[in-house]
């Protein structure tokens, strides 16, 4: 109960249906422990009363008219318990989901790609799922299942004391603590089991997305049948985990059921040697059996608590993960930027001991195309990526205009760049409002001039709803060089100082590349532009060149500098263009 403790919080905002479900619960806890037990007890002896002093028809339908208004007071408040805790427990869910899912936007992009997508789609789905169970289940059965608990131990120990005395009441008490045996040992092996099923449910969704995402490649190689058996192979592990702990958490209600029974056969045994009536024994055992009831539900409840603390476990993963790329606190104030950079002394590492980036200095004017280039995992796109604070650098800074990017609001910083990807991402919507991205203020006008600027206006309008057309998931119902244009388009419309292009062009033929070399002539004047380039052919306009080595700038300057002064420049550059 410690461990979720914290995460009541989520509670807060629904009190008054948790505070409905509790009085519910208690009404409902009361009526299930103690009502039957004194029905049994007082009512029924005065019903079968001797047959010398028979009861009048009318009373004895009065007091049967009784029953089901207990049963009704029952059933109302059971209902109402039940439907209030489930109101409580959908806000619950949105609220964790919303946080996890608010988390995720502002940690940094090496925390999200270091993980499974599948596994982190499955923490925030059923992860929370379960965490939000956990907590309406004590919300609801942490109140309701005591206090029928009370309300029948109250009934046993009244009714024990009234015909026979204390040792009764002890007698028939026995066995209770006897039920905390079992829930104790099944809790340790729930909570073992649970994270080792949620972290496997983890991998099956892993799969499941990765399959979905891979579906033209699946298909092309003819991977079907590998593909189900390892998605049969992972569901087979889940299944094997999901039993063990129903192996454990089932045997908890027999063995519950068979200490109550030793419990009952201890009390009945007593009651003859002591010469008990009928009437109070039937109503001792009932309400021994309500006694009962409620400590295998509070048994089920600990075993709840105990998965939801495994999910809570995952989630906080995530949740406590530290937000190391946010706003300053005194933020220096800016407006348009003009897209000088700098570079001084950076270094960067994805991982401790292994530096992608090693005492990296490097100055670009305002206004300078910058191409970088060098081999693959050189430091390239890293390099770029820590200029809009995508990343963190470990030591050194970067500037821009003179101010350190960590002393500038990240709103401010990301509104004067624009990032083009070699594989841009489109949301599923219409093919305007992904535009809109760029600029959400922007006219229609300043839209269609955008996609014309990116030569995608023509395939825009050709299309059968033109710029209402849904793009499809990632913008699946586009080719790669639609999707390239659009994302273009949007950079476009954005016009901000600082562009950001890695390999903008790659996915397009030879036709629009050119055409769209032509546009970003016009486009990049008066901007700052770096391209990360993998094709030579993009970066004959850069007026500065930066070559990339094992983390280094081995050499700066134009093509024909480098060309004639750089081994490494030259060898790239003539390999390349024996391969074209």
């Amino acid at each position: 109960m410690r461990r979720l403790r914290p995460y009541f919080k989520y509670l807060r905002t629904v009190r008054g249906p948790i505070a409905a479900a509790i009085v519910c619960g208690i009404i409902y806890g009361a009526s299930s422990g103690a009502g039957m037990p004194l029905l049994v007890s007082y009512v029924f002896p005065k019903i079968f009363a001797p047959a010398d002093a028979p009861l009048p028809l009318g009373t004895v339908a009065l007091i049967a008219a009784g029953i089901p208004l207990i049963f009704l007071l029952r059933a109302a408040s059971g209902y109402l318990n039940s439907y209030f805790t489930q109101f409580a427990g959908v806000r619950i869910l949105e609220a964790i989901r919303l946080d996890y899912f608010r988390k995720l936007q502002v940690l940094p992009l090496s925390f999200v790609q270091g993980r499974a997508t599948g596994d982190l789609i499955s923490r925030g789905l059923a992860d929370t799922a379960q965490l939000q169970f956990a907590l309406t289940l004590i919300a609801n059965d942490g109140i309701k299942q005591p206090a029928t608990l009370i309300g029948a131990l109250v009934a046993v120990g009244v009714l024990a004391v009234k015909a026979k005395g204390v040792w009764l009441a002890l007698v028939c008490l026995a066995a209770v603590p006897l039920t905390v045996f079992p829930v104790r040992f099944v809790g340790r092996k729930v909570i073992k089991r649970a994270a080792q099923m949620q972290s496997q449910l983890g991998s099956v969704t892993g799969q499941f997305s990765e399959n979905l995402a891979a579906a033209r490649e699946v298909r092309a190689f003819g991977l079907e049948e590998r593909e189900t058996g390892r998605f049969a192979a992972a569901c087979r592990q889940l299944i094997i985990s999901q039993m063990k702990i129903a192996k454990y958490a089932q045997a908890l209600t027999p063995a519950i059921e068979v200490i109550s029974a030793v419990g009952i056969a201890g009390t009945l045994v007593y009651a003859y040697h002591s010469g008990l009536k009928l009437e109070v024994f039937l109503a001792l055992i009932i309400a021994l059996y309500n006694s009962y009831e409620p400590i295998k539900k509070l048994g089920a409840l600990n075993n709840e608590m105990k998965r939801g603390t495994a999910s809570l476990d995952r989630l906080e993963i995530v949740l406590h993960e530290p937000v190391i790329i946010a706003d300053p606190a005194a933020p220096a104030t800016i407006g348009r930027l003009r897209g000088d950079l700098a570079f001084e002394g950076l270094t960067f590492a994805y991982q401790a001991g292994e530096p992608v980036l090693r005492d990296v200095t490097a100055k670009i004017p305002a206004g300078t195309v910058c191409a970088l280039v060098g081999p693959s995992g050189a430091g390239k796109s890293t390099f770029a990526n820590l200029v809009p604070r995508f990343y963190e650098a470990g030591a050194g800074r970067v500037t821009v205009d003179g101010h350190d990017v960590r002393a500038l609001r990240l709103a401010d910083l990301r509104r004067n760049i624009a990032v083009v990807s070699q594989d841009p991402v489109l949301f599923n919507d219409t093919i305007f409002n992904n535009l809109l991205l760029g600029r959400a203020e922007a006219t229609r006008a300043e839209v269609e001039q955008a996609a014309r600027d990116a030569f995608a206006h023509d395939f825009i309008v050709g299309l059968p709803r033109g710029y209402e057309t849904m793009v499809g998931e990632r913008g699946a119902l586009l080719s790669g060089g639609q999707k390239q244009r659009v994302a273009l388009a949007r950079a476009f419309l954005r016009n901000a100082p600082i562009l950001i292009l890695d390999e903008a062009t790659s996915a397009l033929d030879s036709d629009s590349e050119a055409a769209i070399q032509a546009a970003l002539k016009k486009l990049v004047v008066g901007k700052t532009v770096l391209i990360i380039a993998h094709r030579f052919s993009t970066i004959r306009d850069a007026s500065l060149i930066l070559v990339f080595d094992q983390g280094r700038i081995a050499a700066s300057g134009t093509h024909a500098q480098l060309y004639a002064a750089n081994p490494l420049y030259k060898s790239l550059y003539d390999r390349q263009q024996m391969g074209a």
